[in-house]
């Protein structure tokens, strides 16, 4: 799984909540220029979007949630620590990704049966 973070400048512990999760890829972007943050897109091989919202303006939130949309990703708005994104993960993951994901019986969060 692919995760891209969006906001937040110290996020190793959010990298290794991440990885505990399953992400073996992690694209972090620090959205410092609020000029340049919403020219971006979601690379193509994203899987899931991670914004913390403390780091993060509403125009670049709100920009990046449509872009999710579309491409229907899941996406996780938290605040920026490990214990917040791992609670706003794994209510996600429940919601959206176990019921249809194919590798739900490795995922530390699938409660199925």
């Amino acid at each position: 799984m692919s995760v891209l973070v969006i906001g937040g400048d110290k996020v190793n512990n959010i990298f290794e909540i991440l990885k505990d999760l399953g992400a073996t890829q992690i694209l972090h972007w620090d959205a410092r220029k609020k000029t340049s943050v919403t020219k971006k897109d979601i690379p193509k091989n994203v899987d899931i979007v991670v914004m913390l919202t403390s780091f993060l303006n509403h125009n670049a939130m709100k920009y990046f949630k449509a872009q999710a949309k579309k491409r229907a990703l899941p996406f996780v708005c938290a605040k920026s620590n490990a214990t917040c994104v791992y609670s706003e993960f794994e209510k996600m993951m429940k919601n959206n990704v176990c019921e249809s994901c194919v590798e739900n019986s490795n995922c530390s969060l699938y409660k199925g049966n």
